[in-house]
């Protein structure tokens, strides 16, 4: 029988686990479904080893302005309370507590460590601005080599007592299951379903499901790469196109303490190198991410490159900006640096190179390559402005659908996004929204 249900959620990540938290916690709808083609929830980039781990704050991320942060911080704000707030036996396998710091290698972008931390001091009060005797101390081997202080100049902004890392997997079960124990709401799931189409029907969207389909009264699709593509099938959002990066990672001995990440190279508009504690991963530190474009529109899946190429939609502006990327000499070197590290023989060494940086004394031997780690950035292109958009994006044609595109730091704001989708879901149907959990954690600093 075809089913009808107020808000239908496309997609079982993080993003849509957290909508579908939302709306069984924080509305007055009673008929809520969560679809996703897989037999599991998160099983794709907010699978745990699939991503960074990381609550991305906005304070050690050095491509953050001061307005993107505390827009940010915000979010992971709400991120933290919720996962602290859940029983203690679940917590401690979503949330973890770590130092981190942002690490400036050299006179120029140890002057850029300092300088951040002038402006951002007054609104981040856990930072602290770190010389390389006080880096020492809480990350050794970031600074020590052959026994002695490695000769440059070093300084680093450091956050050394917050939740700094998550299992967003973990996180994304939790939030389904707390949405399903809302005792007076229809909260269904649909696992192992993949969507085959959405179609409009009056003021309703029709969801086929192999030989099954539902109604929804609205629909949101947080489906990675894969929103474009339903959005494209529907004639929605077509000047858009994408272009999906992939990551891998690398596995050493534990050799950090905490998340250790590096000053962003502004020409570039891909994520730093960073070393990471693995919260699957015992007793080792991960490195990466490496940055190779990929025409897959999720990692180890084969048949979704015939999807990505239908959301492609190769023309001229989408060559153009393309090509534009390859011209910037430090775009273009390190695209080939990067397919370089795909390079059986060399690629450990080339690697090797990068994260001296971070820990000096590490050794070839040292280096094990983190097999089947790693998930798809899907960024998109913006045709009209002719150029890559950095960072999460959506597409809201209204009349009850939206699309969700949440590359990092979606996973972060994965509540922030919950409470827009519930706003644009409130002014569509004229149901109440209790926003009183997101507004508790307004302040002068984030006014959200």
């Amino acid at each position: 029988m075809n089913q009808v249900y107020d808000v239908v959620v496309i997609g079982g990540g993080v993003t849509g686990s957290a909508l579908l938290y939302s709306l069984a916690k924080f509305t007055d709808l009673k008929r809520v479904a969560l679809v996703e083609k897989y037999a599991h929830v998160a099983s794709v980039n907010s699978k745990a080893t699939n991503n960074s781990q990381t609550i991305h704050c906005g304070d050690i991320e050095t491509n953050y302005s001061l307005e993107k942060a505390l827009k940010v911080r915000r979010s992971a704000d709400m991120l933290v309370r919720y996962a602290t707030e859940l029983p203690a036996t679940i917590r401690d396998q979503v949330i973890y507590r770590y130092p981190k710091m942002v690490l400036g290698v050299g006179s120029q972008e140890s002057d850029i460590v300092r300088q951040r931390y002038e402006e951002f001091k007054p609104h981040f009060q856990g930072m602290q601005l770190l010389e390389k005797a006080q880096i020492a101390e809480h990350e050794p081997n970031v600074v020590k080599l052959n026994g002695h202080d490695r000769p440059e100049e070093l300084a680093a902004i450091a956050v050394l007592d917050e939740y700094t890392a998550v299992n967003y997997g973990a996180l994304a079960q939790a939030m389904v299951e707390q949405a399903q124990d809302v005792s007076d709401k229809t909260v269904d799931l649909r696992l192992g379903n993949p969507v085959q189409s959405i179609e409009p029907v009056g003021e309703n969207y029709r969801i086929t499901i192999a030989d099954d389909s539902i109604t929804a009264r609205f629909v949101v699709v947080s489906a990675g790469g894969h929103s474009l593509l339903f959005a494209h099938r529907m004639g929605i959002g077509l000047e858009y196109s994408c272009l999906p990066i992939a990551g891998n990672f690398y596995y050493t001995p534990q050799v950090l303490n905490g998340k250790v990440y590096t000053v962003q190279n502004d020409k570039l508009p891909f994520a730093a190198i960073h070393g990471d504690p693995d919260v699957t991963m015992p007793g080792k530190t991960r490195f990466g991410p490496t940055a190779l474009p990929l025409p897959l529109l999720e990692r180890y899946n084969l048949r979704t490159f015939v999807d990505y190429l239908e959301v492609l939609r190769l023309d001229r502006i989408v060559s153009s900006v393309l090509w534009d990327l390859f011209k910037v000499r430090d775009i273009r070197n390190y695209i080939f640096k990067n397919f370089a590290f795909e390079v059986p023989l060399v690629n450990r060494r080339l690697f090797l190179n990068e994260v001296r940086k971070i820990v000096p004394s590490l050794q070839l031997s040292d280096l094990e390559f983190a097999h089947e780690v790693g998930g798809i950035r899907p960024q998109l292109i913006d045709k009209t402005q002719g150029k890559l958009i950095l960072g999460q994006a959506e597409i809201d044609p209204g009349g009850g659908i939206r699309f969700n595109v949440t590359p990092s730091p979606g996973a972060t704001t994965c509540l922030g996004n919950a409470e827009t989708d519930l706003l644009r879901i409130q002014q569509h149907l004229g149901c109440q929204v209790d926003r009183t959990w997101f507004n508790q954690l307004l302040s002068v600093e984030n006014p959200g």
